[in-house]
């Protein structure tokens, strides 16, 4: 089963989480990678067909790799039907997206156009 995937660049992480929040499809089984806290209230939530991970904002391509890579990985070990990766900056977008069509992860994701918050 291949994950579509989502890139969501916007200014804030509210913005951020309002954009995927208004495209949730609640019959899928969906998994967001929230890079960046909240400054007031969460808007997306983890249920039952939602995961969510939160991380610590940084360049995810250079000083968050790792920390992205090991998420990503734990969310396909039960690969959701659609995955939602919020960014915090939009600075190394290219890199970011090269390196989600590189194996191993060319074969169980499919990049889906940028969503702009």
């Amino acid at each position: 089963m291949t994950t579509l995937i989502t890139l969501v660049i916007g200014a804030t992480a509210a913005l951020r989480e309002a954009a995927i929040a208004s495209c949730l499809d609640r019959a899928l089984d969906i998994a967001a990678i929230l890079e960046g806290l909240p400054s007031g209230e969460p808007i997306l939530e983890a249920t039952s067909r939602l995961r969510v991970s939160r991380i610590a904002p940084g360049c995810l391509c250079c000083t968050g790799n790792l920390t992205m890579q090991v998420t990503l990985n734990r969310i396909l070990r039960q690969p959701p039907q659609q995955l939602y990766i919020s960014l915090a900056s939009a600075e190394h977008l290219d890199r970011l997206q090269a390196f989600l069509t590189q194996p191993p992860y060319d074969s169980l994701l499919e990049l889906m156009p940028v969503l702009n918050a």
